[in-house]
């Protein structure tokens, strides 16, 4: 019998809920699957669940939301053989995207129950977890407003992304990647391990969650016009072979710039505990993850 702990992040809405509860009996069902659910009650309680989980034996940690549930509840697995599950009900869902997780809840609940394990890389950025991207460019900034902001979704982030341009200024990095150095001002200067923002923005198309690679995505100064080709080339997942995207691979990177004000980790903002720096790496295979078989 294996044992499932699925944790819900109740901004899912109600209707979802029940229709998840169904999906659940139908795809987890006794006496295969002992199933407890249980839902985030505040800021870091998902990563108590999972690590309690961990402390229990349980076979597999369910995280029901968006990148930034499914981080929280990473944060307790790894390192651990308890693996994490995921059932996208996020706006973006970027790392169900990268990892090939069908958006459709009971689809998603087959996979669980397949339960194929495999070992994916984590990220961190001045230790705070990242199992997508982090960033300290213009898509920090947006990250910090959105999270203030009281509406979710594509075309919210699309509004931020407008109204700020304006007013943005790219800096200056210095940027240290495995010993090489250099300099550089960009409008976005991000850290990839998975493939894509969300949403299908494809960011770094060739990177992967299973590589031991970190793909430094550098974007220069670009005009308000040119926004429109950035992103189709983005969704068309070809941005890297484009005059828009300067990219390459590490495994340390520091990242500093006298004018760095923000940090975001998987689409959420957090701190700058780091001064002016925001030192990079990668751990290789620290987290068990449950993905559609080959």
């Amino acid at each position: 019998m294996r044992k499932i702990l699925i944790i819900i992040n109740r901004k899912a809405g109600t209707d979802r809920e029940k229709r998840l509860g169904a999906a659940v009996r139908e795809h987890l069902p006794s006496p295969q699957f002992s199933v407890e659910t249980t839902y985030l009650q505040y800021l870091g309680h998902g990563t108590d669940l999972a690590r309690e989980a961990v402390q229990r034996g349980v076979d597999t940690v369910v995280a029901v939301g968006g990148d930034g549930s499914i981080n929280e509840i990473a944060q307790g697995l790894l390192g651990a053989r308890t693996a994490l599950a995921i059932v996208p009900l996020g706006s973006g869902n970027g790392l169900a995207r990268a990892l090939k997780i069908p958006l459709d809840a009971a689809v998603a609940l087959q996979i669980v129950a397949a339960g194929h394990k495999r070992p994916m890389d984590a990220g961190f950025a001045n230790e705070h977890l990242f199992l997508s991207n982090a960033g300290v460019g213009f898509d920090a900034l947006i990250a910090d407003r959105f999270q203030h902001s009281k509406k979710r979704g594509l075309l919210n982030y699309a509004r931020l992304v407008i109204g700020g341009f304006s007013a943005y200024r790219p800096s200056k990095y210095r940027i240290n990647v495995d010993g090489a150095q250099r300099e550089q001002k960009a409008f976005l200067m991000t850290v990839a391990n998975g493939n894509q923002f969300g949403y299908e923005f494809k960011l770094a198309p060739k990177a992967s969650v299973h590589d031991g690679l970190l793909d430094v995505c550098l974007v220069p100064p670009v005009r308000f016009w040119d926004l429109l080709p950035l992103s189709l080339r983005s969704l068309r997942g070809n941005i890297d072979e484009s005059r828009y995207m300067e990219h390459f691979t590490g495994r340390e990177i520091e990242v500093s710039s006298d004018e760095l004000s923000c940090l975001q980790v998987d689409g959420d903002a957090v701190p700058l505990n780091n001064g002016k720096t925001v030192y990079f790496r990668i751990a290789p295979g620290a987290l068990q993850v449950i993905v559609p078989e080959p």
